[in-house]
């Protein structure tokens, strides 16, 4: 069985992987900001370099890392505070950024890192400016670290989920009227569940997918790419 470290796993999506690789026998480390959520193995702050860095070294060897930070802000960019940016940019691109430099640094015999990207990276959402920057960010860096790392096979990936049936997200859908136009944006006509998001990150996380790399695999039911004829 593998060994993986999970970084924000409090998380919707990151407790979803967290029971999905546990069900399947496999090891974890993992981290929350604070333990009020779960009982993280590590309180960690995943916006600190050095934090993350020593994380990763006391982890042991390690087959792969996932991190699952972010936070939500649905703005236009002209209402949106640079406190509300600079949180936005450190939950998501900060965060994936600190992981990334410490798997190059420490899982030299390679391995797998998976980061999460958003739909709304990949498509023009009103009011998601904020965090479309951000996620379009982790895009890039899962493409140029892709490159820089596979020299020592360690394989950098990401997931880009639609809307998903979160903590982080349950404002959005607090009202029937909101929900149902949520769902109607997505091809397949309903919102995503964490395990939906969460079997992709397992997926490539898995060593036996090993020639997978630079990939942003869109898990978001249609909302980036396609546009349904009208449901009836």
């Amino acid at each position: 069985m593998a060994r993986y470290l999970l970084i924000a796993a409090s998380s919707g999506i990151g407790q979803a992987t967290a029971a999905q690789l546990r069900s399947a026998g496999h090891e974890l480390v993992t981290t929350a900001r604070d333990a009020t959520k779960i009982d993280p193995d590590l309180v960690l702050d995943a916006t600190d370099f050095d934090a993350v860095d020593a994380a990763v070294a006391g982890a042991g060897p390690l087959d792969g890392i996932a991190a699952f930070a972010g936070s939500m802000v649905l703005k236009p960019a002209h209402l949106t505070s640079r406190e509300q940016y600079d949180s936005v940019i450190a939950a998501s691109l900060t965060t994936a950024f600190a992981t990334v430099r410490a798997a190059g640094r420490h899982l030299r015999g390679g391995g797998a890192v998976v980061l999460v990207s958003s739909a709304a990276a990949l498509a023009g959402l009103a009011n998601h400016d904020a965090i479309a920057a951000a996620k379009a960010g982790v895009i890039g860096l899962t493409l140029s670290s892709a490159a820089t790392y596979a020299s020592q096979n360690l394989r950098v990936n990401a997931v880009a989920p639609g809307l998903t049936m979160t903590p982080l997200t349950e404002n959005l859908t607090a009202t029937e009227g909101s929900r149902k136009i949520s769902e109607s944006m997505h091809a397949l006509g309903r919102l995503g569940e964490p395990d939906d998001v969460a079997r992709a990150v397992v997926f490539l996380l898995d060593p036996a997918n090993d020639w997978i790399t630079g990939q942003v695999l869109g898990v978001d039911g249609g909302l980036s790419h396609v546009r349904p004829k009208m449901r009836g």
